[in-house]
């Protein structure tokens, strides 16, 4: 790399370094030849090396263990000439982990450029992501366990009592598959004389069944038992010498290492209990997952208590059934919360209105079909494909994105689409397209509408046959994507006025998801609010403990013209400016006074595009450019404004 372009590379890969400086995720910057041009703090945690120990060696020089994860990702990013995003991986062997749970790492590779479009090196972003993995089981897990306990207690809804008793074997069978216990016995306090029975077990191949009776054998236990005490063992070898007749009855009992005993209670009174036991493993009772096995007690004990008076059958009846629609909430609050942190985590809100396209999200994500995403500029369009995308069987690759607004009439087919060497000048390589990248993944098409005609038959065959041709080839190639498109325009208007193909129309709007603008989730200004405050407070090393009521109910009562991106503009700019703990997020600046004062729609729209003009500085294309708060295409604001006669008034130092 010659030292004109090192120079710029450097100095930038530093100021995005100092930048991330303490960020929480590792950022790495390579040249071509990936060496290291720039770390931050937390990647050289990651490679247990200084900072400085970085700059100027290859990638492997440095880490042998991280190198053999990144090396590849970055090589092939830089060789292929596309970013990789959202790739995660297993690394515990890699990097030379001892824990007991495995590392996993979620890893961006970026590709830098100059503005010329020459390629100068790499961007990695490495986020360790094992803590939210092992959340994430745990409570798949608990999902589990949850549906499990849902379906065993349905079992028992309308048995008719000479059936309760085979219901409950049937039970105990399960309750050792599902939670790989060796036995599951229940015992109870005879009504006649008191005495405490064995009366339903299911053990597995080889274990002993326990004695009728056992009262004898374990005194300790037995008076436990009957003060309906809950007690568990994980190791019966350190039972204490009290329990001595105890651990010889487990040891004769073919070698009991752990057990636990739940009292069955019925109407306040202790009527027997349910015992586990495990002879192969030494079991752990964590008190979350003995809360659930009580559960069980409450199940099997209802339909005893069934069995025990027929007086009493419509009572258990009842009391079952409603346990049942208890464990079915759960189940499905479980659920509805798993999905909620997986795959909305980018998502913030409670309002109905969220809620209602969240749950459109959810009932789509498991298909192949089409969606339409529509929505104001700045709602989260974006966001709510890759929700789409994480739920989908297309999640382990990444999802590929093309605004088709970003790029010029002539640029967009190739980048869709592809090239071959030599398709036009300029093409001296061949090059794959968006559709070519996306195979076996999803593709998201920001702004469809403003797809040009020439490409909406091109893209129509692509939904239709699953195949198109590269730019200057003939020859047909076969693709797997699944198309999420997204709009703020008036599609089906569009169609009426001959701008958008009406068959692509009605291959785009299979499925189509509303995102509503911020005006309309109020309630949920403060949780987004919070949120963006806690992301620039990690970035920027500011700790904000109170936002002022006053304040937040005027944010809530603001109408947001530019939706969430508008608001998070705001916060960034308030995060910026604070040097306190309690922070004051300014309203963005009120259209001029006179707009409430004009006398006609022309003098009223002149008046909203001045103030959008002013407001942005009189530019009007690109991101929070007028023409994208306005909703308007910059060659139509610029129509407008030639007509109604908007012009930049000269400054005094422009005036002679």
């Amino acid at each position: 790399m010659n030292s004109r372009k090192q120079a710029p590379f450097s100095a930038f890969s530093h100021k995005l370094t100092q930048l991330f400086l303490d960020a929480p995720f590792g950022l790495s910057i390579f040249d071509l030849n990936l060496r290291y041009v720039h770390v931050n703090g937390r990647m050289a945690a990651i490679n247990g090396q200084p900072i400085e120990e970085h700059l100027g060696k290859g990638i492997e020089e440095v880490n042998t263990g991280v190198a053999s994860v990144l090396a590849p990702i970055v090589r092939h990013a830089l060789e292929e000439g596309t970013a990789l995003v959202d790739m995660e991986f297993e690394v515990s062997e890699a990097i030379g982990s001892t824990a007991s749970e495995p590392v996993y790492w979620r890893i961006g590779c970026y590709l830098l450029k100059t503005e010329e479009g020459v390629l100068l090196g790499a961007g990695v972003i490495v986020r360790d992501i094992t803590e939210q993995r092992v959340k994430d089981a745990a409570q798949e897990e608990r999902l589990k366990f949850e549906s499990f306990l849902s379906e065993l207690s349905a079992a028992f809804i309308n048995v008719p009592v000479s059936e309760v008793d085979q219901k409950i074997e049937q039970g105990l069978q399960k309750v050792v598959a599902f939670l790989a216990f060796d036995r599951c016995s229940i015992w109870q306090f005879l009504p006649e004389n008191g005495k405490l029975c064995l009366t339903h077990s299911f053990s597995l191949s080889g274990i002993e069944q326990p004695p009728l009776t056992v009262e004898a054998a374990v005194p300790v236990w037995t008076d436990m038992w009957r003060r309906g005490e809950m007690f568990s063992v994980s190791d019966v070898d350190e039972l204490p010498d009290s329990q001595w007749r105890e651990k010889k009855y487990c040891r004769e009992m073919g070698g009991i290492k752990s057990f636990l005993f739940i009292p069955l209670s019925v109407g306040g009174a202790v009527v027997g209990l349910v015992s586990f036991a495990s002879y192969r493993v030494k079991r752990t009772w964590p008190d979350p997952f003995v809360k659930r096995l009580r559960i069980l007690g409450d199940v099997f004990g209802n339909a005893l208590e069934r069995k025990r008076s027929d007086q009493k059958i419509q009572k258990a009846l009842a009391e079952i059934e409603e346990l049942t629609q208890r464990l079915e909430a759960e189940n499905h609050y479980l659920r509805d919360q798993i999905k909620i942190e997986q795959i909305h985590e980018e998502i913030v809100g409670q309002s109905d209105a969220i809620r209602r396209a969240l749950l459109q999200v959810e009932q789509v994500a498991g298909t192949d079909s089409t969606v339409l995403i529509l929505g104001e500029t700045g709602t989260g369009k974006e966001l709510i494909a890759r929700a789409i995308h994480r739920l989908s069987g297309r999640k382990n690759n990444a999802m590929i994105k093309l605004n088709c607004a970003a790029l010029p009439p002539t640029l967009i087919e190739a980048e869709l689409f592809g090239r071959e060497k030599g398709a036009y000048t300029g093409a001296s390589t061949a090059q794959i397209g968006r559709f070519e990248a996306a195979d076996g993944s999803t593709i998201f098409l920001d702004e469809i509408g403003e797809l040009p005609p020439e490409l909406q038959a091109k893209l129509l065959r692509v939904l239709q046959d699953g195949q198109f041709e590269r730019l200057g080839s003939s020859t047909p190639v076969k693709v797997d994507v699944r198309v999420i498109a997204a709009t703020n325009r008036d599609l089906a208007k569009a169609v009426r006025e001959g701008r958008f193909r009406e068959d692509l129309y009605y291959r785009l709007n299979v499925f189509p998801i509303s995102v509503p603008p911020l005006r309309e989730r109020p309630d949920d200004i403060p949780l987004l609010v919070w949120a963006m405050v806690k992301e620039f407070g990690k970035i920027f090393g500011k700790t904000i403990e109170r936002i002022p009521r006053k304040n937040m109910d005027a944010l809530m009562g603001y109408r947001w013209p530019g939706n969430i991106r508008e608001l998070r503009n705001v916060v960034e700019r308030a995060m910026i400016l604070n040097l306190d703990s309690i922070l004051v997020v300014d309203l963005p600046d009120k259209p001029a006074a006179g707009i409430a004062q004009v006398s006609s729609l022309e003098e009223m729209e002149r008046a909203h595009i001045l103030a959008a003009m002013e407001r942005t500085g009189w530019r009007v294309r690109g991101k929070n450019g007028a023409a994208e708060i306005l909703g308007l295409k910059p060659t139509t604001l610029e129509s407008k404004m030639k007509k109604l006669g908007v012009r930049r008034k000269p400054l005094s130092s422009e005036m002679s």
